[in-house]
């Protein structure tokens, strides 16, 4: 049962060691003396994303770039610090992500995730992936660049923060736009071995104006081996609610598990639900034990779409599709769950039964 495994995730953290908590450690050192060879960043005053690899700043930019982060430029705050909107001078309007003082026990892990994402990030080129467009490493500041994407983050947007609700093509094009990416990171096309996200949640999925869905936050990124078995063994990392059960047993984090949490959003894009819910009581808190009797009962699904979205914009051919996925992403078994490019064509077999009758009447099963 997904509540008893905070105890397990507790007890595995107490009994590993700090290194293997996190067995995947960044090597080489060297790469962050930053102006040594290794690493080669291109400066640019200016910045800018694409093609030409992350660029390099001062904190004098960055505080030029946000007003020296003014409370009216903050965009929010997430695990690894406050994010503030930004324009560089040459007029690109970016994201910056600031990392906060942490305790000295996690200022090892923070600076860990600091170079993780950049090394990730520099490496990867996917229009489902958000792009770096530099940092800053001056001192003990530690800043991330990337480009601005308007809508925010899935989860405010599906709560009506993020300026208005999400009809189901929306919905559909979203999720297909995430799986894509998820699926170009599995597939180690982007470095020559599999990148497992490790965080997958809807707090770390960001939206663009036409709501294009791009993934971030890299700081837990994992290079995963390679093999249909290919796992790792650490401690528990990542966000409750989107913990692959397997994972929070045995503390073998595979590519599966990522699956496993592209299914959880799934379930929140179907219900505009969260997760988790700490203003319920178990089991309602867990949206995996509200959903685990109604995604296969038709009857069931009706009950559990989301109201704030218009009936009308869906069709119950799609919508039955569609939960049929998240059921076998969130398997218990990760035997049981499809791959990331299987996810992809389920997707778009989903979008398209939608489209084929969005000029047609309301479906009637579907009907209040």
């Amino acid at each position: 049962m997904p509540f008893g495994l905070v105890s397990a995730w507790n007890k595995r953290r107490r009994s590993l060691s700090y290194d293997q908590i996190d067995p995947w450690i960044y090597r080489p050192a060297q790469c962050w003396q930053l102006g040594e060879e290794v690493l080669r960043p291109k400066r640019r005053s200016g910045g800018g994303g694409g093609g030409g690899g992350a660029s390099v700043f001062t904190l004098r930019e960055m505080e030029a770039a946000t007003c020296s982060f003014a409370d009216g430029n903050s965009l929010g705050r997430g695990g690894f610090g406050r994010v503030y909107r930004g324009t560089l001078s040459s007029g690109q309007v970016v994201a910056i992500k600031r990392m906060e003082a942490a305790p000295p026990l996690r200022e090892a892990e923070k600076e860990r995730e600091f170079r993780v994402e950049v090394d990730v990030l520099s490496r990867v080129d996917h229009p489902n992936v958000v792009s770096l467009v530099g940092y800053c490493a001056e001192g003990d500041q530690r800043l991330l660049v990337y480009e601005y994407l308007s809508r925010g983050h899935l989860q405010g947007q599906l709560h009506g923060t993020g300026g208005g609700r999400m009809e189901w093509p929306v919905r559909l094009r979203v999720a297909l736009g995430v799986g894509r990416g998820l699926a170009y990171l599995h597939s180690g096309s982007a470095v020559g071995i599999p990148i497992a996200h490790m965080d997958l949640k809807s707090t770390n999925i960001l939206l663009g104006e036409d709501f294009e869905a791009k993934i971030s936050d890299f700081g837990l990124a994992k290079f995963m081996p390679e093999g249909p078995d290919g796992g790792l063994a650490m401690g528990m990392q990542g966000t409750f609610g989107y913990f692959d059960p397997e994972y929070a047993s045995t503390g073998n984090f595979t590519l599966k598990s990522d699956v496993y949490a592209f299914g959880v959003v799934l379930l929140e894009l179907l219900t505009g639900r969260r997760a988790i819910d700490l203003h319920q009581g178990p089991p309602g808190q867990s949206l995996i034990l509200q959903l685990q009797h109604l995604l296969a009962d038709r009857k069931g699904l009706r009950r559990v779409i989301d109201r704030a979205m218009p009936r009308s914009s869906c069709t119950m051919e799609s919508v039955v599709l569609f939960a049929g996925l998240a059921a076998r992403c969130v398997c218990l078994e990760s035997g049981g769950r499809p791959a990331m490019a299987d996810c992809v064509a389920e997707l778009q077999l989903a979008l398209s039964a939608n489209m084929r009758r969005r000029h047609r009447v309301q479906h009637p099963s579907l009907r209040s």
